[in-house]
């Protein structure tokens, strides 16, 4: 029939299919290129049939989260908090890197897959069984997420490239900086960022453990009744 397109698949279509395409999609074109015609397209069928898998983009959306979270380390719940929660930390800013798309969306589908409801229940009950209050659980929660996604969404952001590295960008800056004027951010700029070797990334680990030291402070001043 005229029109018709038709497809080479010879084996069956199934959700991991979706997903995994779904997800090449984003890693190389972004998030705006996962459509359901792309998604289609990707896997050699009509766009009709996904519908078998999945009830809409949202659904995608929705299994795309639950797969970047399932890529992230697990905290063991009983084990160390801080170092569990550290790897975890740091496990989440590898993964991210690899899917950048996914940073504004980590926490915001309301159709939580089970590897995410298992990560978030992981974080929680680490916290938990070290000592943490309910209240203070869900803000060290907070926190550790926040600057999680805030790292991400500023390094992701910065104005470096190939050509140009931190050095190059920092050294454009200080050339237009007035003579005298802003020692403090020259004194960074000059003896932190121009060095060879800086990378942003570098201050994920020193940031993170101000976090954990902080939480650890007020944990334990907690259970020793200050």
């Amino acid at each position: 029939m005229s029109g018709t397109r038709r497809t080479t698949r010879t084996t069956p279509l199934t959700r991991a299919d979706i997903v995994g395409t779904a997800m090449a999609l984003a890693d190389s074109e972004g998030l705006a290129a996962v459509t359901m015609r792309a998604i289609a397209r990707g896997l050699d069928v009509e766009a009709m049939s996904l519908y078998h898998h999945v009830a809409n983009k949202d659904a995608i959306l929705d299994a795309l989260v639950d797969a970047v979270f399932a890529e992230m380390y697990t905290p063991r719940v009983g084990k160390p908090w801080a170092e569990e929660l550290r790897s975890r930390c740091r496990s989440g800013r590898e993964v991210l890197t690899r899917h950048p798309w996914a940073v504004g969306l980590m926490d915001s589908r309301k159709g939580a897959g089970l590897d995410t409801l298992r990560h978030h229940d992981a974080v929680l009950g680490c916290l938990r069984e070290a000592g943490f209050t309910l209240e203070g659980a869900g803000a060290a929660f907070a926190v550790l997420d926040a600057y999680l996604y805030g790292f991400l969404v500023q390094e992701l952001a910065l104005p470096f490239s190939d050509e140009a590295g931190p050095a190059d960008v920092a050294g454009e800056i200080i050339s237009t900086m007035p003579a005298g004027d802003l020692p403090y951010l020259r004194e960074y700029a000059t003896e932190r960022v121009c060095v060879a070797g800086y990378s942003f990334g570098d201050e994920f680990g020193p940031g993170l453990e101000l976090i954990i030291d902080g939480l650890e402070r007020r944990r334990a001043a907690r259970q020793s009744g200050r």
